[in-house]
């Protein structure tokens, strides 16, 4: 919306600074934050009068002694507000004339959709896991494909759909149709590895602020001519335009580190790790960088994997590898860890930052 401020540079020289992205994706980033600070109270409040506290999964799993009973009071469903503001920040300061922006807020609001359906059954159907898994990946494997499908369909990107980029290497890989099929696994991948890493105060916000701040960066150096041919990125026309939507979800999820933090006021839930995790991954997808996401995001991969391999060990011996998954539980004093929770997300937050800082390298390392 204020992108079209622009136009009025001829009359009122100030209102150029709505044509720069730098100037819009500050502002985006800006307007996210602050809805989510000063409404996070309030929502916290009003969640709790909804009695939106969803049902503690391990109840029946640990001793009782062993299980936080603050954490049952306090409510799940936050990701209305983050994703909420980011939604508007985006609307607000996007170039809504580039449909990859539309593509993101579409999918991310579908993203949304499912995770506040997962919570509802959690929270006032009382039920523990919410929908099925079959059901998540099924709805989730729709909205993914429905991105693809659009990537596809619109001049931009549709050159670049056959291709992929890879870390270390200064050429996209030309691998045909096999492309579409990584694309769809990296979003399906990276949105349930979100989802899983939402486990302790403060943790999966302060991850996503790391991973989507670097793969910001990427997409506006792929949309910048001058940029993509000195690092040899493929140029994107408009694809600059994620760098906007990617700050307003940093933004957001800074805001709401003030109220996640330990004690968190309110969780996110599956409401706000689904699309967060969804919006990284399709802009992964639109850069073609698919197989970066296994860097960007290497707590998420972690915390994943660990949950795949532990099933697998169980299966195969009957044994657990971890004390507990996913990988952050493996440290908990609750399964016989040794870490604090302030510990345990202050740590994975630096593991964060230096898989961030290694994605970046390879801008220069191929």
């Amino acid at each position: 919306m204020f992108y079209f401020l622009s136009y009025l540079q001829d009359s009122f020289g100030p209102a150029r600074l709505f044509e720069y992205l730098t100037f819009r994706a500050g502002g985006a980033g800006f307007t996210a934050f602050l809805i989510v600070l000063l409404l996070g109270s309030f929502t916290a409040k009003k969640l709790r009068a909804c009695n939106a506290q969803a049902i503690n999964r391990y109840a029946g799993l640990l001793d009782a002694d062993k299980l936080d009973k603050e954490k049952e009071k306090t409510p799940s469903m936050g990701g209305i507000l983050i994703i909420g503001a980011v939604i508007i920040s985006a609307l607000l300061w996007s170039n809504l004339t580039n449909v990859i922006p539309l593509i993101l807020i579409i999918s991310t609001v579908e993203f949304t959709l499912i995770g506040f359906w997962d919570d509802y059954k959690k929270v006032y159907q009382r039920n523990r896991d919410g929908l099925s898994e079959t059901m998540k990946w099924i709805t989730t494997s729709v909205v993914a494909l429905s991105v693809v499908a659009a990537l596809i369909m619109i001049p931009a990107t549709k050159p670049l759909m056959q291709e992929i980029m890879v870390p270390f290497m200064k050429e996209p890989l030309h691998i045909g149709w096999w492309s579409i099929f990584i694309s769809i696994v990296a979003i399906l991948g990276c949105t349930h590895a979100v989802n899983l890493t939402d486990g302790k105060d403060g943790l999966a916000s302060g991850c996503m602020i790391f991973a989507m701040s670097s793969m910001s960066i990427f997409a506006y150096l792929t949309g910048n001519r001058i940029w993509a041919d000195y690092l040899n990125l493929p140029l994107i026309s408009g694809v600059g335009e994620t760098l906007v939507f990617g700050s307003a979800v940093v933004g957001a999820c800074v805001g709401f580190l003030w109220h996640n933090c330990h004690p968190a006021s309110m969780f996110m839930g599956d409401t706000g790790s689904l699309p967060l995790g969804g919006a990284l991954s399709v802009i992964a997808v639109i850069l073609r960088q698919e197989l970066l996401l296994i860097l960007v995001g290497g707590v998420f991969v972690l915390e994943a994997g660990s949950v795949i391999f532990q099933k697998f060990t169980f299966k195969l011996w009957r044994k657990r590898f971890f004390r507990c998954t996913p990988f952050h539980h493996h440290f908990d004093k609750s399964w016989g860890g040794s870490w604090s929770e302030n510990q345990i997300v202050v740590r994975f937050w630096i593991i964060a930052g230096i898989c961030a800082l290694l994605a970046l390298a390879t801008l220069k390392l191929r």
